[in-house]
């Protein structure tokens, strides 16, 4: 007779093969920085056991797939900041780690234009393996690493990154970057003020997307409901997808965090 746990370790393994990557890469920081990072859509990575899910090679290096651009900033910012980050190192198109479990957007039959035929039809077993191997582990590790920090005292200011279209479904973006927030806007607010002094940029309040319970889970989860001070970053794609805009925009935010920081010296 085997546990729950067997059976969810089993469903993991039959996903994720032995020789294949850990689904979270975790930058630990650098002494008491209350910065701490989060990149759910770091990698267009597939499981080897999913092939290609039936889509062709562009695609799968397409935003249907990651956040283009999203990891390097991350990875840059962090060591800008002395922060913790933690990135997701699978394709949004195995399970995606900012939906909730469940939701009709959490495991995508069309993602904008595209169809992903090997994400229709799926069992409940096979729905279950996916968030096993990768929801579960990557969520788990973020709640390990901000449950250690309030174990000594730390305090926790969550950064959640990720990227966004130049274009959706032919309608032109204009927005440089945006700032996301929910039921806490203190962070989010001095964050896209400071931002916005800045003439040369277009920042978007809550644009091109906006937090909601349905159709998120990092800042609702590891924000909000832990009281943790945090904001959602949407960076637009053509201004990071190289190396030279990733750490341009790693140090601009760098600058807007530490300055909001500023404002919350314990961390809320």
């Amino acid at each position: 007779m085997t546990s729950d746990s067997d059976d969810e370790a089993e469903a993991a393994r039959a996903l994720l093969g032995d020789d294949e990557p850990d689904p979270v890469e975790l930058l630990p920081g650098a002494g008491a920085s209350p910065f701490f990072i989060t990149c759910d859509h770091a990698s267009p990575r597939l499981p080897r056991a999913l092939g290609t899910l039936g889509l062709s090679p562009a695609a799968l290096e397409s935003h249907i797939a990651w956040d283009i651009g999203a990891a390097g900033v991350a990875r840059r910012l962090a060591t800008a900041l002395g922060a913790t980050a933690v990135l997701q190192r699978y394709s949004r198109l195995v399970i995606d780690c900012n939906r909730p479990p469940g939701s009709d957007d959490s495991v995508v039959t069309r993602s904008e234009a595209t169809e992903i035929p090997g994400n229709r039809g799926l069992a409940p077993s096979q729905l279950e393996a996916r968030r096993h191997a990768v929801f579960e582990p990557y969520h788990a590790r973020i709640v390990q690493a901000l449950d250690r920090r309030a174990a000594i005292g730390l305090p926790t200011i969550l950064i959640a990154l990720h990227s966004f279209t130049p274009v959706f479904l032919g309608v032109p973006r204009p927005w440089h970057v945006g700032v996301l927030y929910q039921r806490d806007p203190r962070l989010g607010v001095v964050v896209r003020d400071w931002l916005r002094a800045d003439p040369a940029l277009v920042v978007g309040d809550n644009q091109p997307y906006a937090v909601d319970d349905r159709s998120d889970y990092g800042v609702i989860h590891h924000g909000e409901r832990r009281g943790n001070l945090h904001v959602e970053l949407e960076l637009r794609q053509d201004l990071i997808a190289e190396p030279d805009g990733q750490g341009r925009w790693a140090d601009r935010l760098a600058e807007a965090l530490r300055h909001a920081s500023a404002r919350f010296p314990a961390g809320a």
